[in-house]
């Protein structure tokens, strides 16, 4: 019996979130659920930082089992044959329109589905699943949300990721080589090492000052091209890969911009890790440490609304929400008190991981709700 097709079409809108998300997918899509996957992706330049392997200049090519096609205008004309038996536009981006008139004359029409972001609101729940007929031809979308609970999709988590993760984690020698690779001398490693992920508008230099002048030793990670301008700024110099500088208590170190399967050890390398968008800020719930969230802004403030919702949800304590909202411009405060009062509860809230993740997990993950979803519609 043949594999079931899917097309998956994404725009880059957040740099490396947004196809970060659609290549997780459709590589556990097509391992897991043998599914074979074509992803229409606009922006190759921001997927290749994450997978090395992107040919630029390919109107078509096939990466790590998937074909890829570089989706570089809304025109063209397409036949029946040329749709997958599923659809999926992500994040209600608008797929060409001859494509979705070549859906309406497909003998089995495709299951269509518009993934959208993740929150943790609870009016996502009411909208999971919801069915919206097209005004003018013989087609029906579904609205699919990623979601914390068991009314939501679920989250992206591979079947094999935590045996993964605690074969890591098991193995200094393992942990050592890869942070070695990436330049850090071990006298850095001996610090609390740091992941920093965040938005050029975070508060970052007042961050950097309470580690500065703290008295514990802090090791600051940052990728290439993040926070260039408050990194440049403390370095003394531009912010390159393989650029440091120790100032009091805080070392920071540039790293070159990793690919996304070596993300997942750096967040599992690191003590704390601050994440932002969607895609690293699920992978940093999978990755057992504790976690900062810088979220995605929005007029009117909409994000700090979405940010409270998961904070009501994750639940992970006083110090945690004041830290959180303050990172993200919600509220004002002291961040050497902030800091302090966070790093004191870093160990209770990485112990409080696996419950967090179990729970979560509980509902399924996000892949294979998926395809059960899709199965249910055809």
């Amino acid at each position: 019996m043949p594999s079931l097709s899917l097309d998956l079409f994404c725009k880059v809108v957040d740099n490396f979130g947004d196809i970060g998300i659609c290549w997780r997918l459709s590589r556990q899509l097509q391992r897991e659920h043998g599914i074979a996957v074509r992803l229409w992706v606009d922006d190759l330049r921001s997927f290749q930082r994450l997978c090395p392997q992107v040919d630029l200049q390919a109107e078509l090519q096939v990466v790590d089992g998937i074909a890829v096609r570089h989706w570089s205008t809304q025109e063209g004309e397409f036949a029946p044959e040329d749709v997958a038996d599923i659809v999926i536009e992500f994040f209600a981006c608008d797929i060409p329109p001859g494509y979705i008139a070549a859906m309406a004359q497909r003998p089995e029409r495709p299951v269509w589905l518009n993934l959208e972001g993740l929150s943790a609101e609870e009016w996502v729940e009411g909208c999971h699943s919801l069915p919206s007929k097209h005004p003018r031809l013989p087609l029906t979308k579904y609205f699919f949300f990623p979601g914390f609970t068991e009314k939501t999709g679920g989250l992206l988590c591979e079947k094999d990721l935590e045996d993964e993760r605690r074969a890591y984690i098991s193995d200094p020698a393992a942990v050592s080589d890869f942070l070695s690779a990436l330049g850090v001398t071990e006298a850095e490693a001996a610090a609390m090492k740091v992941s920093l992920f965040c938005y050029p508008y975070a508060p970052v230099g007042g961050l950097f000052a309470a580690w500065r002048d703290g008295e514990q030793q802090v090791t600051c990670l940052v990728p290439e091209g993040v926070a260039s301008e408050a990194v440049s700024s403390f370095l003394g110099q531009p912010a390159v890969p393989g650029a440091m500088r120790s100032d009091g208590a805080l070392t920071v170190r540039v790293l070159p911009f990793v690919p996304q399967q070596d993300y997942d050890k750096l967040l599992w390398s690191c003590d704390l890790n601050f994440v932002r968008g969607e895609d690293s800020w699920v992978r940093a719930q999978w990755a057992g440490k504790s976690f900062i969230w810088h979220i995605y802004a929005q007029d009117e403030n909409l994000h700090h609304k979405k940010l409270r919702a998961f904070l009501q949800r994750y639940a992970a304590g006083r110090a945690f929400d004041e830290f959180s909202l303050c990172w993200n411009g919600a509220v004002e405060g002291d961040w050497p008190t902030l800091w302090k009062a966070l790093a004191s509860v870093m160990p209770e809230i990485s112990a409080k991981s696996s419950e967090w993740q179990q729970k979560i997990l509980d509902n399924g993950d996000l892949a294979t709700n998926l395809t059960k979803f899709c199965a249910s519609l055809r």
